[in-house]
């Protein structure tokens, strides 16, 4: 009796579930990626081994750049809006909500009170532009503007904790005007932002 035959088909691998997977990964990196705002100016950090990490919110960002200027920045929308009313009404200047908008969404900026209305103003080209010569936050002992976003940020939220973010060719005049501000308001923790270094290894 002749041997039966069994027709060969090739193998098939169906793919579709692998390109649904594919699209829920990339729907979820999309939806769960944090982009980092863009800062009002770039400093380099000086580098140190420390691996202690900032906490992700509620956190005063005090920059100083190599021409010793003060930056100053905090997160979270609706701290930002309570913060700029606060400073309205101490030097008695009025915000539009569109103003009030636009400050909530700024990362930093370094531009003294008499300055803040027109600064909301500009559009974003011409902020970028003005950010490269602005005069910085005053930290002087008869102007010290920085003195106030401090205290009334940490009267609009009491959970917020200072870095500073200094640039590594910055004065010491400079930094040391920042850390006695800090220290004129009762802030005597605070942390020092830097770029991670390789650690030795043992020998």
């Amino acid at each position: 009796m002749p041997k039966v035959k069994v027709k060969r088909t090739k193998p098939t691998l169906d793919m579709t579930p692998m390109v649904d997977l594919a699209f829920l990964l990339v729907t979820f990196f999309m939806l769960t990626t944090k982009f980092s705002p863009e800062e009002a100016v770039i400093v380099d950090t000086p580098s140190s081994i420390s691996e202690i990490k900032l906490p992700e919110a509620n956190v005063i960002t005090i920059t100083v750049d190599k021409n010793d200027r003060v930056f100053f920045g905090v997160d979270g929308k609706q701290t930002k809006e309570a913060l700029l009313n606060k400073m309205a009404g101490k030097y008695g200047v009025s915000f539009s909500p569109a103003e009030t908008e636009t400050f909530s969404l700024l990362s930093n900026f370094g531009v003294p009170m008499n300055r803040l209305k027109s600064y909301l103003a500009m559009e974003t080209d011409a902020r970028k532009q003005y950010d490269k010569s602005s005069p910085g936050i005053p930290v002087d002992s008869t102007n010290n503007e920085l003195a106030d976003w401090i205290l009334q940020t940490r009267l609009s939220n009491p959970k917020v904790v200072v870095a500073i973010k200094g640039d590594s060719d910055v004065s010491y005049e400079t930094v040391q005007k920042v850390i006695n501000t800090l220290q004129d308001r009762k802030v005597n923790r605070f942390n020092l932002i830097t770029d991670m270094e390789n650690k030795p290894k043992n020998l």
